[in-house]
Formats: structure tokens, C-alpha cells, sequence
């Protein structure tokens, strides 16, 4: 089904369900987004191998099978984003047993992820981290031949070097098979200090030269910990030390102003700065509420002056 989907969107994280948000609340969460005029579901094979007693990851992709064989029609007014990478190969071992990029570990990870969420094809499939001890052609041909049998529609890559992605693009050019067309970078209203490391394992910034490349390619961006898990509304959730700085506190200090001028909530001006520069926004949520909260969002618009403070600002 064409869903017709222009402009960015604002995407459901679902890497909790199954683990730390219960099945029931998962499908009421799944059940608002999509009433909303949600499409896109970003999950992954890995989610969430830490907080899951298993040792291993799986549980989100079950849950949103399960809510698709309870909701006839459901596929059709959804779409399926899902990674491969980072799954633990042995309970509880990350990252010594996390699966790779080779070409079986790709088409094994897909197959076992198809079978979990009970469809015949994903409609995005990312490559959630590098993986530099294959070569890079191989991964390419990998991705290439899931979407020549029809088990992907696009192919995208999380968490990689620009570099990497636009060598990955030329290899796909030279093999005929589809390219790499999205990324997928951790980006947020607030930034950390320069040249300090993400205490988050894998996590990877979006850099203004991500945002160059993605614009000149014409490539889709998806952003995740787009809210800081609700640092910018939760006192009992203080940003990480890194991002301690002055210009933090001089962006906190313009969003709180811009909140009360827009009459929205603060996630909501973080949320509609992205979709303003061509992002979609990747959001958890652990309650209807929030979900509702970010669907409403798409009402908050932002002009160039807007931009320009927060831009003065950081």
C-alpha cells in the first residue's frame, strides 16, 4: 500500500516493548500512534538484549508481531523500520558475540527478524553499527540482495561515518544493487561538549557534515534520543555530565522562552526544531500520553527566527 508519505515524519521507537513497557501498554501506544496518523515503527534485533532476562534481543519485534496479528489491517497503515548488528550471538556476551555485517549474519538476522514480526518484508532495514573486520563490499551486496527478493524496501545505515556511508553508495553504484538511501545519527536540541565521548556504547552524533551529505544526496535522517529521555521536562532526569556547558544552559533558557510564546510543551519545540531542518524524529514512549504529546508536535511551527535564536544560543 502507498501511504504517500512527503516531508519528514515523526517515527515510534519501540526498543522497550517486550521489556521494560509491557505488551498491553505497547499495543495502546501502538494503537494512539497509528489513530494520530503515525506510520513509521523504528525497532531493532538487538532491542533490548540488556534489559531482557534472556540475555539476547528479539522481544520488541515480537511484540509488534503480535500487535500485527491482532490488529487485521494493521500492516498496511504502518511502516516497518528494523536493524541488523549488535544482536548478542551468546546470551548475556555483548559486544564479544554481537553479530556482524558479513553477508549470513545479515540474511540469518533478517530472516529470524522477519519470522518474529510475522511479515514478508520490512520496509526499511538499517545496518545499526559499523562492522570494519568485513569488507565493505560484502555488506553491500548483502543489503543489495535482501531488496532484490523483496525481503526490504530501502536499505540505511545507523550509526556510520559519512565516509563510510558514501564508499558504500559507490560500491552499490558499481555492483547495481540498491544503495544505502538513509541515516540514522543520535542529534538533539542540547549537545554535549566538543571533543568528549558519549558514555552510550555505539552511540554515534549527527555532525553538520552528516546533515551536508544527507541534504546533497538527497538522503532521509532519523535522529534518536531526540528528547534525551525527558531531560528537558524531568527534573528526576538531569542531562549526562557531558553536557554541562554554558551554551546548554543558554538553549534550555531560549526553549523554556519559546514554549511558553508557542503555548507548547518543550518536547514539542525540541520535536519541531528537528522536523524543521528535515529530520524525523525517532520517539519512545512509555504512555499513550507521551506519544499524543508528540503527535501533536506537527502543530508547532517554527520560522527562521526561531531557528536563528537557538542557533545564536548554542
Amino acid at each position: 500500500m502507498d501511504l504517500n508519505i512527503t516531508g519528514p515524519q515523526f517515527v515510534l521507537g519501540t526498543m522497550d516493548f517486550g521489556t521494560r513497557v509491557g505488551p498491553d501498554d505497547a499495543f495502546a501506544i501502538l494503537d494512539s500512534f497509528v489513530a494520530g496518523g503515525g506510520v513509521w515503527l523504528d525497532t531493532a534485533n538487538c532491542y533490548s538484549f540488556w534489559a531482557d532476562p534472556s540475555g539476547v534481543g528479539g522481544a520488541s519485534e515480537r511484540v509488534i508481531g503480535a500487535w500485527l496479528r491482532a490488529r487485521p489491517g494493521a500492516r498496511d497503515a504502518v511502516r516497518i523500520a528494523t536493524k541488523v548488528r549488535q544482536n548478542p550471538l551468546v546470551p548475556h556476551s555483548w559486544p564479544q558475540s554481537a553479530e556482524g555485517l558479513s553477508a549470513r549474519a545479515v540474511q540469518t538476522g533478517v530472516e529470524e527478524s522477519l519470522g518474529r514480526l510475522g511479515v514478508d518484508h520490512v520496509d526499511l532495514l538499517w545496518a545499526h553499527a559499523e562492522d570494519r573486520t568485513v569488507p565493505l563490499e560484502e555488506t553491500v551486496g548483502a543489503f543489495g540482495a535482501l531488496v532484490a527478493k523483496g525481503a526490504a524496501r530501502r536499505v540505511g545505515a545507523a550509526n556510520h561515518a559519512a565516509w563510510r556511508v558514501e564508499r558504500a553508495r559507490s560500491l552499490a553504484r558499481e555492483q547495481g544493487v540498491e544503495p544505502w538511501s538513509a541515516l540514522q545519527l543520535r542529534h538533539s536540541l542540547v549537545q554535549p561538549r566538543p571533543l568528549t565521548l558519549l558514555a552510550e556504547a555505539g552511540h554515534r552524533l549527527l555532525a553538520d557534515e552528516d546533515l551536508d551529505f544527507a541534504r546533497s544526496e538527497r538522503l532521509s535522517v532519523w535522529s534518536y534520543t531526540s528528547l534525551m529521555w525527558g531531560s528537558y521536562v524531568r527534573a528526576d532526569k538531569p542531562l549526562p555530565q557531558t553536557y554541562d556547558h554554558p551554551g546548554t544552559a543558554r538553549v534550555l533558557s531560549v526553549l523554556e522562552d519559546m514554549a511558553g510564546e508557542l503555548s507548547a510543551t518543550k518536547n514539542q519545540v525540541v520535536l519541531a526544531w528537528l522536523i524543521r531542518q528535515g529530520i524525523d524524529p525517532i520517539v519512545g514512549a512509555s504512555r499513550v500520553e507521551q506519544i499524543e504529546e508528540a503527535l501533536a508536535a506537527r502543530r508547532v511551527q517554527l520560522d527562521d527566527e526561531h531557528l536563528a535564536r537557538f542557533a545564536e544560543a548554542r
